[in-house]
């Protein structure tokens, strides 16, 4: 499950919940390369 720590975040992003990463997800957004949120959550395409 994420937890909002992805190392490559640097100060440019805030984590989110996967509440919001999955209404992301579902609107097309890109899911991040490094921590991949699809994966973790079981969200396929």
């Amino acid at each position: 499950m994420p937890t909002g720590d992805c190392w490559d975040t640097g100060n440019r992003c805030a984590p989110a919940t996967s509440e919001q990463i999955r209404r992301l997800l579902a609107e097309g957004v890109p899911g991040c390369i490094h921590c991949r949120p699809d994966t973790s959550l079981g969200v396929i395409d």
